[in-house]
């Protein structure tokens, strides 16, 4: 790894959900309309509409109902005329299920958008599935998921959980730190990669 010091790294901006913000946030278009902008960057209702295969008047009215709460905003530097360009308020989005506790409505939001995130990580697992015999066999290998049984106390597991974000900010920083320098490795791709530590089922404590 090179010397990078003083290389500047900007911080993920980060939001802990409140429970207004949740209660928007629980709706399929709504969650894709959010990791569009982070993964896209600004883009217009129109260009939205396109890529998640809706059309603009849906676009145009969960876009504002996310900026209602925060969490997308207008690009400023962007919008012209009647031509309005969003972009994503936040990197990262944090919550602790317990946070909503008090509140039924925004209980049962948090539980959807949990079970939203299973559902993705399904959906990504099918498409590499079908099309994994395209790839390299680099990235055969590279891609993919494990697991490890293990014991532990819940604050353990919150500090588990806590280091191991921290490695995958410092990888994500650091990418974004080599992308703005200069051209990115040729051999380069965008990966989503998944955090999740569930309990292991009865019959096998």
């Amino acid at each position: 790894m090179g010397n990078d010091e003083g290389v500047s790294r900007p911080a993920l901006r980060e939001v802990r959900i409140d429970k207004r913000q949740v209660r928007v946030l629980a709706h399929p278009l709504r969650m894709r309309l959010v990791g569009a902008l982070r993964v896209k960057g600004p883009a217009t209702a129109t260009t939205l509409a396109e890529l998640l295969g809706t059309n603009t008047g849906a676009t145009s009215y969960h876009l504002r109902q996310l900026a209602e709460v925060g969490l997308v905003i207008e690009d400023p530097d962007r919008g012209s005329g009647r031509q309005r360009w969003w972009q994503a308020a936040h990197d990262v989005t944090n919550w602790e299920p317990s946070d909503f506790d008090d509140d039924p409505d925004a209980r049962a939001a948090i539980e959807w958008i949990q079970g939203d995130q299973v559902r993705l990580l399904a959906e990504t697992a099918d498409r590499w599935f079908a099309t994994q015999h395209e790839w390299s066999a680099a990235w055969r290998d590279g891609f993919g998921m494990g697991d490890i049984f293990m014991t532990i106390p819940p604050a353990r597991l919150e500090e588990l959980k806590a280091e191991v974000w921290q490695v995958l900010e410092r990888y994500h920083r650091e990418a974004e730190t080599a992308g703005a320098a200069g051209p990115a490795d040729p051999e380069a791709r965008p990966v989503q990669v998944f955090l999740a530590a569930y309990p292991l089922l009865e019959g096998l404590r």
